[in-house]
């Protein structure tokens, strides 16, 4: 067809060029003449590309065709819309003066309307007099055919109809031509006219009563919506985790647009924050009328200045203006986007000034715009107003072995005997996303023996080009915080930020500052518990900057963490250029080893030590002068060395060590008089401390679990810069020193589990700054000093399972008191005026068993959000307790005598309840509670209506429950579990949970319904182990199936899937609408199950327990695409019909051989399967 088409518009130009018409166009232009001398279309360049051609066709800069006759709109309609569309940033093709010099006409036009992606001829009442415009009509339509261009046709006064129907002026042209040329290209022409004037277009005439700029602004906008919709940045194929991350953050933009959002998504180097924008922006852009994608702003910065993006920004959004300066640019911006809606996206922006350039404040744009950013600074986020900051985290283990696969097999899943080694190398990396896809891509079609010498290499060095990306960061930082990067990198992943500080302070690298920047910049983490956290890949490439300081000289390098390497450096004394080395671990245990003066003579800059075990000999005069960190554990008795003087020494940790309060060592380490912590952690030779008033800056003293140690020297209360004391675990203590009142800066001190501590000095209320005291499990202590409710700025008191029986009323006198904890103990009662606590936060009483009640002021604590009674012996509650109404989370877990429950406050979020009464309380005005647990309520027979936003419900040991009906309103319930209810017979209603994720049901013997399994759409976790002991009781799963089947068919995310001990349950049918990696155990099934129907279940990964099922006739697992385990059926003895059709990752079939009741088998279409397993046949 289209051979034909290009002989028929060869031989039709053939025919124009040498032929002269009386109605031809009027001042033919140099390029027409040119076209018309044209005597051959082959001689375009361009004919050879249109039938398939490789040469890059010219016509794709252009976005619209515009095809017109001149001297009806060239300087009217055409000209205004040709001139609206350039300036709306649209490329346009405009035959009379886009033209290039020097070329064809043929190939320019024939290029041009090809690749042109919206066509559109401008039809008025002298254009059929025009050969011209014909031959472009004709050849548009055939676009429409064959290449589904856009045709949209503007019927400029005249109308559709007459261009259909070839009348009047339209018509006589034609006519008059046909009586001049052939009647196959009149017909053609004909055939065109026809074709156009059927198609929707626009009628000038019936646009705006004929005003010209009205048709003008709509077909600028429908160029402008079209362009738009079919617009897509490219993405990979191999996308791993990204859904997940777009639905979060989509679920932060206002859907109804009607405010301007400003989300920044930053992250470490390489974990995919770019293609994350891109996809947000795909799925968001064709919503937006203006928009724009400005990528690798860094880098475009750094080469080309930040005017080039404020002027990209400004093309994009379709306001053509060349800004000189970043002031004139940021003027421009601000004046031209600020009544426009726009989607934007700022990509890898790592400095305020060029966020500020492009996108400084929302006003800058009409509400319900949407700026992205990415960055790997946090900082850059606080200098604009972010609606939302999104924390993009590493790939699971999961779906990092996905996306190395796809890389390194081009599939989802390793090959079978790749499969630990791939698990290996996917470890090292961390989760990140560039590391997987770089790692995975190189390891394409490889040897095995190349795979694991890969393997090896990145155990030591981190891959180039992960290294590349990572380097940026790290290159961006000040001298002190790559120092500090490099210490946490080399030494304190996985320590408490504070312990390192105190090093990093004295050596001038300000570590709040760094620690801060570090995080901002998503090198390292702070968790939880205040620890360092840094990701594989980073500590990689910190320790190989190290590396690289001189690659085959390790005495060379500022950090020595290798124990061979460091140990090598201090034995070998040929080495030279020790002097380099800042940081040295020896973290092997080296007891009976001794370490000469000599071997530390050229370490004249070690401010970083640590060892285990040996000792120090020689004269160390005049050396180690910057040690500010010294940690020897297990140091031995004796202190052998000479002139021992780290004079600059900060931390000393000497813990598990054999030294007493008369080491040798104290003495020379009086010296250390900028010492701010010492660590004497498990000391188990120390009855004593020893002297400490030289250590005045001391803060941090730690005498945890020194269980001998028996008194703590007075000289402690020399000790005023003191802020921390630990004596947990210290079973020896007795008691504390008086001088401990001396000690005005302390806000820490730990006392747990002290169990022969008798007596607190009165002393402890002189001090004024104290915030916690813990005395947790001191058994022995009996009463407290009434002094200690002067301590004003304590916030924690924490007395449980100590031998107090009453706290004195005085106690409320501890205004900043957030947190009591008096679980354990004998007391009796609560202070009558326990409410004058007014922030009281938290109070816990568990196992308080002589606490019989509450007092009537408890109403008054207006900040208490914790209330633990379980185990307690309080027999009634006060009924202003409903009117705690900032109380959050509430225990009456196991109070025996606890008969009845009053109303309840209603800002619950999480209730405990063990109770002896028939019924419970009306639970269903708890709007807010998500967590409820009924445990061991004896006497309780149903439950009694809950509260609907409930996501957790636990069941214990109701042993009258007999039915669990009125689930179905529980819309938001994610975990159902019950367990040992005796009497319950049925659970129901169970169709309605549509985000239950856990459903345990255990040691119900009696329960013969669970209803409505299959409709449970978001179950990751089905476990009916050992739930039904009497098996005799279960005949269906489903209650309108009574055959003894369990049908999951809806379980959208099924994981895992236990179903063991249910001997009447014959079927598992419907896993196939899992979409997560299903594991399947049926381990502990009944073998006398028959049959299992795992069909179409493509994400199930692995069946554990088929070899148990002696009974099992029929086994289908057709479809199941995932599965690639080699399954073993030598001991289905029984089995009939064996169904693998498609399994295309199965990779063996054992034991088909031995089958010798299998009459049906069908494994097409199983590529992966073994010779060895066909050879069975």
């Amino acid at each position: 067809m289209l051979g034909v088409f290009l002989n028929f518009f060869y031989w039709l130009w053939s025919i124009c060029s040498t032929n002269s018409l009386e109605m031809e166009r009027e001042e033919p232009t140099p390029s027409e003449d040119q076209t018309c001398r044209a005597s051959s279309l082959s001689a375009s360049p361009c004919a050879g590309d249109y039938e398939g051609g490789t040469k890059k066709p010219k016509g794709d800069n252009y976005e619209v065709f515009l095809s017109f006759r001149g001297k009806d709109t060239r300087k009217g309609f055409t000209d205004h819309l040709y001139m609206s569309l350039v300036n709306a940033g649209i490329r346009v093709f405009r035959d009379d003066n886009e033209l290039r010099v020097g070329e064809e006409i043929v190939e320019e036009l024939l290029c041009s309307i090809t690749q042109s992606k919206i066509l559109i001829p401008i039809i008025s009442e002298n254009h059929t007099s025009s050969k011209w415009c014909l031959c472009e009509l004709t050849h548009m339509l055939k676009c429409k055919e064959t290449n589904r261009q856009l045709v949209w046709p503007i019927f400029y006064k005249v109308e559709p109809s007459q261009v259909r129907h070839l009348t009047g002026r339209l018509g006589n042209a034609i006519n008059a031509r046909g009586e001049k040329l052939d009647k196959m290209v009149v017909k053609e022409w004909e055939k065109a006219l026809k074709e156009v004037g059927s198609l929707k277009g626009w009628e000038s005439e019936k646009i705006d009563n004929g005003h010209e700029g009205a048709l003008v602004d709509i077909v600028v906008r429908e160029v402008k919506r079209e362009l738009k919709r079919n617009f897509q940045l490219p993405l990979p194929k191999e996308l791993v985790g990204v859904d997940d991350r777009v639905e979060e953050i989509m679920s932060l933009i206002d859907a109804k647009f009607t405010n301007t959002t400003i989300i920044g998504i930053c992250g470490m180097g390489g974990i995919g924050k770019t293609t994350l924008a891109k996809v947000l922006y795909n799925n968001l852009s064709s919503q937006f009328e203006h928009r724009s994608f400005l990528t690798d702003i860094r880098e475009t910065c750094a080469r080309k200045g930040i005017e080039c993006l404020q002027n990209q920004l400004i093309r994009d959004i379709r306001s053509p203006y060349d800004v000189s300066n970043v002031e004139e640019g940021i003027s421009v911006i601000r004046s031209r986007f600020i009544g426009k809606k726009v989607i934007i996206v700022l990509d890898d922006v790592h400095d305020n000034t060029h966020l500020n350039a492009l996108a400084g404040d929302s006003s800058w744009f009409e509400a319900g715009s949407i700026v992205i950013i990415t960055t790997r600074n946090k900082t850059i986020l606080e200098g604009v107003t972010t609606s939302h900051i999104y924390q993009l985290k590493e790939l699971a283990s999961a779906q990092s072995l996905i996306l190395f696969s796809r890389h390194a097999f081009r599939k989802d899943s390793p090959e079978s005997d790749y499969e630990v080694i791939s698990g290996d190398i996917v470890s090292t990396t961390g989760g990140l996303p560039l590391a997987l896809k770089v790692i995975g891509s190189s390891l394409y079609g490889k040897r095995k023996e190349v795979w694991k010498d890969t393997l090896k290499k990145l155990k030591k060095v981190p891959d180039k080009k992960v290294q590349e990306t990572l380097r940026i960061s790290y290159d961006a930082l000040e001298r002190e915080d790559k120092q500090i990067f490099l210490d946490i990198a080399c030494f304190f992943i996985g320590w408490h930020k504070q312990s390192p500080t105190y090093m990093w302070d004295a050596c001038d690298f300000f570590p709040a500052k760094g620690i801060e920047e570090l995080c901002l910049l998503s090198l390292i983490k702070i968790d939880e518990d205040g620890k360092l956290v840094m990701h594989d890949q980073l500590r990689d490439l910190g320790r190989e900057i190290v590396c690289q300081e001189n690659p085959m000289e390790p005495q060379e390098h500022s950090r020595l963490w290798n124990y061979m390497e460091a140990e090598d450096v201090l034995d070998n004394s040929k080495l030279q250029g020790t002097k380099k080395i800042e940081a040295l671990c020896l973290n092997k245990s080296d007891r009976g080893r001794s370490y000469t003066a000599e071997q530390f003579k050229e370490l004249a800059n070690l401010r970083f030590f640590q060892m285990k075990g040996g000792n120090f000999t020689g004269d160390f005069q005049n050396l180690l002068p910057q040690l500010r960190w010294l940690q020897w554990k297990y140091c031995p008795s004796d202190f052998v060395a000479a002139n021992f003087h780290p004079k600059k020494l900060v931390v000393l940790d000497l813990s598990y060590s054999q030294i007493s309060e008369d080491w040798g060592g104290w003495g020379p380490l009086k010296v250390a008089t900028k010492l701010k912590v010492l660590n004497l952690t498990r000391c188990r030779s120390l009855k004593g401390t020893p002297d400490l008033s030289t250590f005045k800056s001391l803060e941090i003293l730690i005498l945890e679990c020194c269980r001998y140690l028996e008194e703590i020297h007075p000289s402690i209360g020399d000790l005023k810069t003191l802020v921390s004391l630990n004596i947990r675990g210290c079973r020896g203590l007795k008691e504390l020193p008086e001088s401990i009142g001396f000690l005005k800066g302390l806000e820490t001190l730990n006392a747990f589990y002290c169990k022969s501590l008798t007596r607190i000095p009165s002393s402890i209320g002189h001090l004024a700054f104290l915030s916690v005291l813990n005395l947790r499990g001191c058994s022995k202590l009996a009463q407290l000093p009434v002094s200690i409710c002067s301590l004003t700025s304590l916030t924690e008191l924490n007395l449980a399972r100590t031998g107090i029986a009453e706290l004195p009323e005085s106690i409320v006198n501890l205004q900043n008191l957030r947190i009591l904890d008096i679980s354990g103990t004998h007391i009796t009662e609560l202070p009558r005026d326990i409410g004058m606590l007014a922030k009281l936060q938290e109070l816990k009483a568990c196992g308080c068993k002589n606490l019989e009640g509450l007092p009537n002021s408890i109403a008054q604590l207006t900040s208490l959000n914790m209330l633990l009674l379980g185990e307690s012996g309080i027999s009634g509650m006060p009924e202003s307790i409903s009117k705690l109404y900032p109380l959050q989370l509430l225990s009456f877990q196991h109070c025996e005598k606890l008969q009845e429950i009053p109303e309840l406050p209603s800002g619950l979020k999480g209730l405990w309840i063990t109770c002896q009464s028939w019924s419970l309380p009306h639970l269903s005005q708890l709007t807010l509670l998500n967590e409820l647990t009924l445990s061991d309520c004896s006497r309780l027979e149903c439950l009694p209506k809950l509260p609907v936003g409930l996501s957790t419900l636990w069941i214990k040991g109701c042993g009258k429950l007999k039915a669990l009906t009125n689930l179905s309103s529980l819309k938001r319930l994610s975990e159902l579990m019950v367990r040992a209810c005796f009497e319950l017979t049925e659970v129901t209603g169970l169709e309605g949970l549509q985000s239950l994720s856990t459903l345990e049901v255990r040691e119900c013997p009696k329960i013969c319904r669970l209803g409505a399994v299959e409709s449970l759409e978001s179950s990751r976790r089905l476990h009916i182990d050992k739930a039904f002991p009497d098996s005799s009781k279960l005949t269906s799963a489903k209650v309108s199936r009574p055959e003894g089947s369990l049908h999951l068919s809806n379980s959208k995310i099924l994981q895992e899937t236990i179903a063991g001990s249910c001997e009447s349950l014959a079927e598992i049918k419907g896993l196939g609408g899992s979409k997560s990696s299903l594991m399947l155990d049926i381990s502990e099934s009944t073998s006398a199950r028959q049959s299992h129907d795992l069909s179409d279940c493509k994400n199930l990964v692995e069946i554990h327990g088929l070899d148990g099922l002696a009974s099992l006739q029929d086994l289908d697992i057709s479809g199941c695409t995932s599965l690639g385990q080699s399954l073993d059926l030598s001991n289905l003895k029984n089995l009939h019909t064996l169904e693998a059709v498609n399994c295309e990752n199965l990779v063996e079939i054992r034991g088909l051989d031995t089958l010798a009741s299998l009459q049906n088998l069908d494994i097409s279409g199983c590529t992966s399967l073994d010779n060895q397993s066909a050879s069975q046949l």
